[in-house]
């Protein structure tokens, strides 16, 4: 399949139905919680970090032969050393994912229960995913060939996260059944995909560093990526639009606090 083939065929599709489902909703609110910024604005802003913040790791992917595509199944338009449908799929993916969980944030029933802040115990997740983090961007330095792939995406994807767990872990706790719904689906529809653009050759992830830990033609490290990939999606929407989050900080920002 040629890269942009594998974008229509596995992308387009549920894009198509969640951007339907997304117009007919237009004046569906969301859950109260989340009744703060407007929810296309915090959708189209993730689509631009998640654009810029992946383009310099993603180029230093390719130019080292961490990975890598078949010349003949892309249209051979390229910035820096990645193609264009490289930054389309980071575009689409974003875009489907948040459709996702907007969706849910209109339908899925909110808990009940009082918000209650839970400082220590977000330090502590904090302090655990920091650890991990550390352990491999030591392994990384010290030049572990098979640990390479593995030890860029945590080096480069986790700091993000321990920024949104050290801001709201206790809020994405707090609304877990949203954020389990918005990622588990998602997710395993994109390692469908990715497993059926490595088996027709449309990209390659080197072998040599990779920890040969496969399922089927899916090493391990592809799953940890687009898992964090969405997990950053997942938690920044949640936490951009909670109103918990909003009160956090609207001591500092009085007019956070204030916003509808």
């Amino acid at each position: 399949m040629t890269y942009f083939g594998v974008l229509l065929r596995f992308i387009g599709p549920p894009l198509v139905v969640l951007i339907a489902i997304a117009l007919y909703d237009r004046r569906r609110p969301l859950a109260r919680t989340f009744q703060t910024w407007p929810p296309s604005a915090i959708l189209w802003g993730h689509v631009l970090v998640a654009l810029v913040y992946t383009t310099p790791w993603d180029n230093y992917l390719v130019a080292n032969r961490i990975w890598w595509y078949d010349p003949s199944l892309v249209t051979g338009v390229t910035i820096g050393w990645v193609p264009i449908e490289e930054y389309t799929f980071f575009v689409v993916q974003t875009l489907m994912t948040g459709l996702w969980i907007l969706l849910w944030m209109r339908r899925l029933p909110v808990a009940e229960r009082s918000f209650e802040p839970r400082t220590r115990a977000r330090w502590i997740v904090t302090g655990l995913v920091g650890a991990v983090w550390l352990v491999w961007v030591v392994l990384l330095v010290a030049g572990w060939t098979r640990g390479r792939y593995m030890a860029l995406l945590l080096g480069w994807f986790l700091p993000p996260i321990l920024l949104q767990l050290a801001f709201g872990a206790d809020i994405l706790w707090h609304h877990r059944r949203l954020v389990a719904l918005s990622l588990s689906i998602p997710t395993i529809y994109l390692f469908i995909l990715d497993a059926a653009a490595i088996a027709t050759g449309t990209w390659t992830i080197n072998p040599q560093n990779t920890l040969g830990l496969d399922l089927g033609v899916l090493p391990l490290e592809e799953m940890v990526f687009f898992a964090m990939t969405n997990v950053l999606v997942s938690f920044g929407m949640v936490l951009t639009l909670a109103r918990e989050s909003h009160a956090r900080i609207g001591a500092r920002i009085p007019w956070l606090a204030n916003a509808r």
